[in-house]
C-alpha cells in the first residue's frame, strides 16, 4: 500500500486543498466598508391621494440583505395612517428615523403614525430574508397593505 512518506505528502496535499477551497469560497462573502452607509433610495411611499383616501402607492418593495435601504412614507394627511410591519421591522438593523426635522435612533420601530399630513425617511439594512406583511392598523380591508420581499 502505502508508506508513511507517502501517506504524509497526500496528508498535507489534502490540508492545502482544503484551505484553498476555504478560502476561495469565503473570499466573496466578506462585506466591504459599512453596510449602512450609501443607502439605496426605494420609492416613496405614498398614503392616501386625490383618487382616494386610501390609497397606497406601492404594494411590494423588493430587497435584498446586507444593502443599506432608505424608505420615504409620506402621509397625505387625508386620514390618520398607523404603518405597521412587525416580522420585517424585527428582521432589520435600523440605523435611523428621520421625521419632522428630527433624526431619531432606536434599536427598532413598532409603528410609524401619521395624525395629519408629514413624512418620515426610515433607513435600514434587511438582516433577515422573508416575505413581509406591512398594513396600515384598521386599513387593511380597504386595501392598505402590501409585502416587503426579501432575497
Amino acid at each position: 500500500m502505502f508508506n508513511s512518506a507517502t501517506t504524509n505528502k497526500f496528508k498535507s496535499i489534502v490540508r492545502i486543498a482544503s484551505v484553498i477551497t476555504l478560502v476561495t469560497a469565503t473570499a466573496g462573502v466578506q462585506a466591504k466598508g459599512d453596510l449602512t452607509r450609501k443607502p439605496q433610495e426605494l420609492p416613496d411611499l405614498v398614503l392616501g391621494s386625490d383618487v382616494s383616501d386610501y390609497a397606497m402607492s406601492h404594494k411590494e418593495y423588493k430587497m435584498e440583505t446586507g444593502q443599506s435601504y432608505k424608505l420615504n412614507i409620506v402621509s397625505s394627511g387625508l386620514k390618520e395612517y398607523a404603518i405597521e410591519a412587525p416580522e420585517f421591522f424585527a428582521s432589520i438593523f435600523l440605523r435611523k428615523v428621520e421625521a419632522g426635522g428630527m433624526e431619531i435612533k432606536a434599536n427598532g420601530l413598532t409603528q410609524l403614525e401619521f395624525e395629519d399630513a408629514g413624512e418620515a425617511e426610515i433607513y435600514f439594512v434587511p438582516i433577515k430574508p422573508g416575505h413581509f406583511r406591512f398594513f396600515s392598523r384598521g386599513l387593511e380591508g380597504k386595501g392598505m397593505e402590501g409585502t416587503f420581499i426579501v432575497k
